[in-house]
Order: structure tokens, then C-alpha cells, then sequence
């Protein structure tokens, strides 16, 4: 599908196209790797390994994220008159909204009941994964600003010739947010906890900053976790072999079905993953009598570790804790990265040192009477947020000395 340079919201005297493409192999490697936090060589602008052509491409060829699945690529190339690639969107026809993690179950519920399609509708998102990083992607050297309004227009064309609904950008960035609010998408916001790393050479660093009641407890909870003769290996790079990919494969499996009844990713992609992006993955496994019984994955950036999936055999109490929280911290005060970002939801991470965070989205609603009715919803949602936010922030369990 081409779009023209006709269209709301596009940039004055732009001349540009806009291609959808089926999967993320109709862009090259070197395309793709273009975009400026792709790779872990954009010092500048710093790497989000989960808008990587590996980990993208990974979902796609091992029939995570297909048309059978509910994901049909539908990704967006921005190029210029004379067919110069400018920018893209991770981008997929949904059928569904599971595995999205901004619920917009109310909205189409509405919409159906009042006669409307909701569905199909166009995400642009990484599948499966509730971390923020760039959508719209820019070509290093062309001018941000330019391209992103581009991306934007573009956006709302193809969803205007397709028919669909609507369009949603989730856990954007906050300046893709802001270009896609002036281009006429709504916006709104969420909650996650991160931690921040504040220069700490050392865990015990981090555990000055805290209240002595709340660094007493943490000190407990992790000795407890390891109390049954458990202890912690972190597996990365040559480390992720097939074993142990086969082990974490069945924690998965076993959280994955009881919390959704189908997991979205199968064994295949964590062996794609293995052979394509290594360096850029930390297992955090933990083992007992001599074979492992828990862990989680983590993906590394260039500033930050994105915890992503957990899983167990076996039931320890605080271990879940100690795999996905504790050790991402002392993992990230060793790299010394900036961010940990612990996946969606979860207050509990509050009282382990993890602050709220408030997450981004944009959306664009064709139809008159929907938008006015989310429009409303989101003004009201956003003020909810920012006040939880607050309330949140007063219980950090930090020593209040120190920020005064």
C-alpha cells in the first residue's frame, strides 16, 4: 500500500510514501539497523535491545508474532521521492488485544455494543513486551523532527485506508508521545516501577539509601530466599546454551499457564534469540541440588536491563523476588546501568527499591462518538495516574534525609 504526500498532519513541502510491509524481513539487516537506538554502536542515542531487527525478527520467524497468532505484520516504511528509506514503525494488524499490556478491553466492548468493528486494529508496538523505547524510528542523519510528523501522518492514513478502527502506539517515548498528540492521537498514561541506579559501586550503596526499618527487611527477604540451600547464576553470551534455554523454557510454561492459559511465545524463539542477540540477554537462574528450579530474562541495553518473563518448578518463599528484583539491581550496579525496568505493574516492587514511573501511549479513533467517549475516559484516567503516582512516591522506602 503506498500513501501519497497528501494528508492531516503532514509536514509542509515533505514528499514522501509510505509502504507497509508484511514482516520485518522485508527490511534488511543494514535498513534496520539504520534507525537510530537499533544497535548497540548508537552511543547517542543509547539501545533498547527489543526494537532490535534480532529480537523483532525473532517473534516473527518463530510464529510468535504472525497473521496465525493475531499479529500480522503490518510495518511501516517512510521513504522520500526518490525511494530513500527515512523512518519506520514496528507495527501489527491485531485481531485481539491480548498480549499488549494497555487494556483497551472497555473501548472495544463499547464499540461493539453500539454496533462498530473494533477489530482489526492497527498496534504499533513490540509484541509481548511492556518496555518503553522509540516507535517512531528515524534513518540516522535525517532530520527527527521531519520524519517523525511523517511517521505520525502516515500512521493515520493507513489506518484511514484500511478501514480499521484505530491506531495504538504503546509504551512510546515521551517525545514520539508528544509528536503523536500534535498530530491528533490521543494520550494516555500508566504506571510501572523502576529502579535507578545513582552511581552505586556497590548493593550495600543502594542499601544506605534506605529507611533502616526497610533495609533491615530487605536484608531478611534475600537471606530467606537463598535459605534452602539455593543459590543464583547469571547466564549470558556463550553461557545460553540449549539446556539451559530448555530449562528456562519450562518456568515459562509453567507461570505462563496459569496466568494467561496459553503463553504467548514458544521454544523457538528463545533459541532465535540465543543465536542472535546473546550478549544482550541475562538469565538469572536459580538452582538446588543440582539443577535449576527458577529464573527470569532479562534483556541489557546500552543504559538499561529490561526484566522481562519468570517462571519456577519449585515454590521458595521470596525467591521470586530475589530472581527478578535483587539480582537485577546488584546486575545493573555491576554494569553500571542507569535503569531497571521490572516489567508491568506490580506495588511490591515498591518496598524493594523500585520507584513509579509513568508510562505513554497514543492513540488515534476514527470514529466521532468512540474518540469523544475515550477522550473523556483518558483526561480522567491521566489525573488518577498522576495523583497515584504521588501517593506512591511518598511510600518509597527511602531515607526521607536524603531527599530533603
Amino acid at each position: 500500500m503506498d500513501q501519497g504526500d497528501e494528508g492531516d498532519g503532514q509536514p509542509a513541502n515533505a514528499e514522501f510514501s509510505i509502504r507497509v510491509a508484511a514482516g520485518i524481513n522485508a527490511f534488511t539487516c543494514d535498513e534496520w539497523n539504520g534507525f537510530t537506538g537499533t544497535t548497540r554502536s548508537d552511543t547517542e542515542n543509547g539501545y533498547n535491545p527489543l526494537v532490535s531487527y534480532a529480537f523483532l525478527s525473532a517473534l516473527e520467524d518463530s510464529g510468535c508474532a504472525v497473521r496465525r497468532t493475531g499479529w500480522q505484520g503490518h510495518h511501516l516504511r517512510l521513504e522520500n521521492a526518490q525511494g530513500r528509506l527515512l523512518g519506520a514503525v514496528p507495527c501489527y494488524l491485531k485481531s485481539h488485544s491480548q498480549g499488549e499490556y494497555v487494556f483497551d478491553h472497555g473501548w472495544s466492548d463499547a464499540f461493539e455494543r453500539a454496533g462498530g468493528n473494533y477489530y482489526p486494529k492497527l498496534q504499533c508496538a513490540v509484541p509481548f513486551s511492556p518496555v518503553t523505547g522509540p516507535r517512531l524510528l528515524v534513518s540516522k542523519g535525517e532530520d527527527s523532527a521531519i520524519v517523525k510528523a511523517g511517521l505520525a501522518a502516515g500512521l493515520k492514513a493507513v489506518t484511514e485506508k484500511l478501514g480499521v478502527s484505530s491506531a495504538h502506539v504503546t509504551f512510546a517515548s515521551e517525545s514520539d508521545v508528544a509528536t503523536l498528540e500534535a498530530a491528533g492521537f490521543l494520550h494516555r498514561t500508566d504506571q510501572q516501577f523502576h529502579f535507578f541506579n545513582e552511581g552505586f559501586s556497590t548493593y550495600d550503596d543502594f542499601l544506605a539509601t534506605l529507611a533502616s526499618r526497610k533495609r533491615k527487611a530487605m536484608k531478611k527477604e534475600r537471606r530467606e530466599a537463598l535459605a534452602n540451600d539455593i543459590s543464583i547464576d547469571w547466564l549470558t553470551g556463550k553461557d545460553l546454551s540449549e539446556r539451559a534455554w530448555d530449562d528456562f523454557f519450562a518456568f515459562y510454561m509453567d507461570t505462563g499457564s496459569r496466568k494467561w492459559g496459553r503463553p504467548y511465545l514458544n521454544r523457538k524463539f528463545f533459541s532465535l534469540i540465543g543465536e542472535r542477540m546473546s550478549q544482550d540477554i541475562l538469565l538469572v537462574m536459580a538452582k538446588r541440588n543440582g539443577r535449576y528450579v527458577a529464573g527470569a530474562i532479562n534483556f541489557i541495553g546500552s543504559d538499561a536491563l529490561y526484566g522481562r518473563n519468570w517462571g519456577c518448578i519449585e515454590d521458595h518463599p521470596f525467591l521470586h523476588f530475589e530472581v527478578c528484583y535483587h539480582q537485577a539491581i546488584d546486575f545493573a550496579i555491576e554494569r553500571k546501568l542507569k535503569v531497571v525496568e521490572a516489567g508491568a505493574q506490580g506495588e511490591h516492587k515498591l518496598a524493594r527499591g523500585y520507584r513509579p514511573v509513568t508510562m505513554h501511549s497514543a492513540h488515534y479513533i476514527g470514529h466521532p462518538g468512540l474518540r469523544n467517549a475515550v477522550a473523556d475516559y483518558l483526561r480522567r484516567e491521566r489525573r488518577e495516574v498522576e495523583r497515584m503516582g504521588e501517593i506512591l512516591e511518598e511510600h518509597t522506602p527511602f531515607r526521607k534525609d536524603l531527599e530533603e
